[in-house]
């Protein structure tokens, strides 16, 4: 496993700004085609820099100042904001009131903090390849919700560097909306309800929505495995009492006197089911399939931060961010491939500088790299390094947004020649 120190982390971060983070496509992807003016300058970034120093309102001209003033900075974190009303550095000398959040990405974070009551392997900061099936099917479910229930085209999946994973979703017209109408989104996709206190967080009714069954459907291919075996949900008393907690109590005392027969989760799932079919033909009408799949949502279903959803002026980490803790990189995943992606491959930023440095030591022989232009030295120095495979799909979601923007230009000067 690839050792990282923070405390190298001011030099490395001088040698990520300078040689690898991707200026270009970034730059392409938060000025959107320059259609909007000023849709770049007036957009917030925020810069955290050594001892936590926090620094909001940052606001760029250009790729080139945003460049220089990163490269300046080497900031530890680089959180991006939403698109205001005027540019952000200048917010002091606009009038009270008249500085105002406009537009933002629709955007989803998923932390794996939020499910320490239902994992058994890791606890608070800490995640392992047990732990981690829960983000890949938070993935699957919102990715398919978005896109099928809502026909969002443009989403771009990052992992956060350390224990979570962000959503970015970047079509023009969900830029656009208000607060309202992305907490109803998020309304929408959320099932697990309660605080710490409330032991079950989830309830349906015998009228299944086609968003749950569909979300259920996700989880089933991965439960088996993830719930039954690697997290061993009802290993002893201790674990199967909490899922007794979310079951009636009318089947408790069958439940407890037969699940020691077992020998172990797979079989007393098997046998928690049959349970419940029992008492479902009974016309008991608190039971019936619903029940193990409220369990299956408890235990798996993803639990969206709302708040970071509804405010447009909310601030979000920044893909190819560094995690000052881990020193990983905040790269795009995926999603075509998202059962393969793995948190612990992710380059961080001290193996990708000792790759520069590899680089160095073979292009030192060569003749004519003077002249050879920053830029140029620059793209050629991520291709060889294993970040490159992160940015390649990173300009997949580009290239999938400038096709659209064509398209959408098309259609309006079509519509303008027929009046």
């Amino acid at each position: 496993m690839e050792t990282f120190d923070s405390a190298e982390l001011p030099e490395l971060l001088k040698l990520y700004y300078r040689r690898l983070f991707p200026y270009a496509q970034y730059y392409r992807w938060l000025n959107y085609g320059g259609v909007i003016k000023n849709y770049f300058q007036h957009r917030e970034f925020s810069f955290t820099l050594k001892d936590d120093i926090y620094i909001r309102y940052q606001s760029f001209n250009n790729q080139s100042e945003l460049e220089k003033e990163m490269q300046k900075m080497n900031p530890y974190k680089i959180d991006i904001g939403a698109v205001y009303s005027h540019r952000p550095n200048q917010h002091n000398t606009v009038k009270l009131g008249a500085f105002q959040a406009q537009e933002k990405e629709l955007v989803f974070d998923i932390d794996m903090t939020d499910y320490d009551d239902v994992r058994r392997c890791c606890s608070s900061a800490d995640i392992c390849s047990k732990c981690w099936t829960l983000m890949t099917m938070a993935i699957r479910i919102i990715d398919r919700a978005l896109k099928e229930d809502f026909g969002f085209k443009h989403r771009l999946w990052v992992y956060s560097g350390r224990r979570g994973v962000h959503c970015w979703v970047c079509d023009e017209s969900v830029r656009k909306l208000s607060s309202a109408v992305r907490s109803g989104i998020v309304e929408y996709l959320s099932l697990v309800k309660g605080g710490q206190d409330v032991k079950k967080k989830v309830h349906l009714s015998e009228k299944i929505h086609p968003f749950v069954s569909k979300s259920i459907n996700i989880i089933k291919k991965f439960f088996q495995e993830y719930a039954l075996v690697d997290q061993d949900i009802l290993e002893n008393k201790e674990s199967w009492d909490k899922i007794l907690a979310l079951v009636p109590e009318t089947i408790h005392e069958t439940l407890q006197q037969n699940f020691p027969k077992y020998h172990n989760s797979l079989q007393r799932w098997e046998y928690l089911t049959k349970a419940i079919s029992l008492q479902d033909s009974t016309k008991n009408d608190k039971c019936g399939p619903w029940l193990e799949w409220e369990i299956m949502l408890q235990y798996c279903f993803p639990r969206l931060d709302i708040n970071v959803s509804k405010g447009i002026n909310h601030l979000l980490k920044s893909p190819f961010s560094v995690h000052p803790k881990t020193g990983r990189i905040s790269v795009p995943i995926d999603v075509q491939k998202v059962e393969q992606f793995d948190p612990f491959t992710v380059p961080t930023i001290s193996s990708l500088c000792r790759e520069l440095d590899a680089i160095s030591i073979n292009d030192e022989g060569k003749e004519g790299n003077e002249a050879e232009s920053d830029i140029k030295r620059r793209t050629r120095d991520y291709k060889k390094t294993s970040l490159a495979p992160y940015i390649k799909v990173f300009e997949q979601f580009l290239e999938n947004l400038d096709k659209s923007r064509k398209g959408e230009l098309l259609k309006k000067s079509d519509l303008q020649k027929d009046f």
